[in-house]
């Protein structure tokens, strides 16, 4: 899953992809690269992450849906929004799925919404907004307890009617980096929840502090962590490297083969 942030303050790419000729260019180059999805976001989720209007999300997000399948009418997209209207409009316009990386807590209509709208759903662990989950990383058992909280929301949203979901445990969203890497280390445990699980840690600082670098060095720790959460069981990377996680991929499963 290809990354594209429609957004000037993302972590590591803001501001890189908001004219219509850079969304195209970095489109191409993940589809061509072998892109399954391209998961686009109006809102920067980052810690302390400014806060976007809905009217805003909606036009940056629904304008690059539809620049994206205009030119590459195949694509599978993904939209990144835990707001529900956000997601109704971007479907409305093409996207096929939808990335709530709240899990519903911050939209109460999310669930209903994507039942209506009977597109897949990526239901991702979190704590929280974007503004306070920096301080909500008291656990008990952080892997216990975020695979408790999952179960709690998967059968909530199987309740709504949504049959098709995906988990997230949600890297680097209200967890501290040693929580990070504890889930990692647990991540084979998460195949319990039985369904498919997908994993973010693309150039995230649980990376680059640990070997003390900057997001932009943090590839080819990425692509180590990317290899560690195919092992342990991911089936869907979401990345901003698309060329070097498809490789990733590639080699686990010749060698599981």
């Amino acid at each position: 899953m290809g990354i594209i942030n429609i957004t000037p303050d993302s972590f590591y790419d803001g501001g890189s992809t908001v004219t219509e000729n850079s969304i195209l260019n970095q489109a191409e180059k993940m589809l061509t690269a072998g892109a399954t999805f391209l998961d686009i976001g109006g809102y920067s989720t980052r810690p302390n992450a400014a806060k976007v209007s809905e009217t805003e999300e909606i036009k940056r997000v629904v304008t690059a849906v539809e620049i994206i399948l205009k030119h590459f009418p195949d694509t599978v997209i993904s939209i990144d929004t835990f707001n529900s209207k956000v997601a109704k409009n971007a479907v409305e316009t093409g996207a096929a799925l939808v990335n709530d990386v709240s899990g519903g807590i911050l939209d109460p209509a999310m669930f209903k919404t994507v039942a209506k709208l009977k597109v897949p759903y990526i239901l991702m662990h979190m704590r929280g907004t974007p503004q306070t989950m920096n301080s909500l990383t008291n656990y008990e058992n952080v892997t216990r307890d975020v695979l408790k909280d999952l179960s709690q929301k998967i059968a909530k949203a199987r309740s709504f009617g949504i049959s098709d979901i995906i988990a997230d445990p949600g890297f680097g969203f209200a967890k501290t980096s040693e929580q990070n890497f504890q889930l990692m280390n647990n991540l084979e445990l998460f195949k319990s929840l039985d369904i498919p699980l997908l994993v973010g840690i693309s150039r995230k600082s649980m990376i680059y502090k640990t070997l003390k670098k900057t997001a932009k060095e943090a590839l080819n720790g990425t692509t180590v962590l990317n290899t560690v959460a195919l092992l342990k069981g991911a089936s869907i990377l979401r990345v901003h490297d698309v060329a070097e996680a498809v490789e990733c991929v590639k080699l686990i499963e010749n060698l599981k083969n």
